[in-house]
């Protein structure tokens, strides 16, 4: 199982990995290019192709074998940025078996934001620029720039019928200002819904970007999803 830090990382879901490899699920963390000391420069393409690599990589034989991993199980967990790239991961890649989104961001729904309202472009932009600390090769007009050129190829919604073979866990946040459920959880639900992904659960906690109240919820919740979903009979 991939596990997907968001941006810039400084919520890294240690013991949602140590969680998981108790249940019995083998996790890997990682950081994404030119972030935390990794070589390279960051930017949300980066974020994806790193993910997309990252899976690629526990499917290799070799890996699979030294670690003792089922390729034909494999999972996909993100949160917030992590979040994003996991269901955009999903959609590219149908031999992974579930995702979960966890207060996942939406970037096509924030660069539609951004195009309407200068104030909220301009809120990114502050706001991005206090984060760039542990990362490298960018800046907040960069960051923008590239969502804004992304547009809607990045909206999460649309990847419904990508996903619609897959089980699909999204966890919401309702005490978010990072991504508020109304913007950034619930129209997936409803797309989701409407094409439809019969494997989707979606679940909306009353906490705030990390979950700071509801760990052990998320990680009951994520493991709970797993193990109905990616579990064999004799497991």
């Amino acid at each position: 199982m991939a596990l997907l830090h968001g941006f810039p990382g400084n919520e890294r879901n240690f013991d949602l990995a140590q969680a998981l490899r108790r249940a019995g699920y083998a996790t890997l963390v990682f950081h994404y290019r030119g972030s935390w000391g990794v070589g390279g420069t960051w930017s949300w393409a980066h974020v994806l192709e790193d993910s997309a690599r990252v899976v690629a990589h526990l499917r290799e034989p070799e890996t699979a074998a030294r670690h003792g991993l089922d390729p034909d199980r494999l999972a996909v967990v993100g949160h917030s940025t992590g979040g994003f790239a996991a269901l955009m991961t999903a959609a590219g890649d149908p031999t992974i078996a579930a995702v979960a989104s966890v207060a996942g961001f939406d970037f096509g729904a924030a660069a539609a934001a951004c195009r309407t309202d200068p104030a909220v472009r301009a809120a990114y932009l502050e706001g991005w620029a206090n984060e760039l600390l542990p990362l490298q090769g960018t800046s907040a007009p960069a960051l923008v720039a590239e969502m804004e050129s992304a547009g809607e190829s990045w909206r999460l919604s649309r990847l419904a019928p990508l996903l619609a073979d897959r089980p699909v866990l999204l966890i919401g946040t309702g005490r978010d200002t990072v991504t508020p459920a109304d913007m950034h959880h619930l129209p997936l639900v409803d797309a989701y819904q409407a094409y439809p992904v019969p494997g989707l659960e979606h679940h909306v906690f009353a906490t705030d970007h990390a979950l700071s109240d509801h760990r052990i919820a998320l990680a009951r919740t994520t493991i709970a999803f797993l193990n109905q979903q990616l579990k064999s009979p004799s497991s």
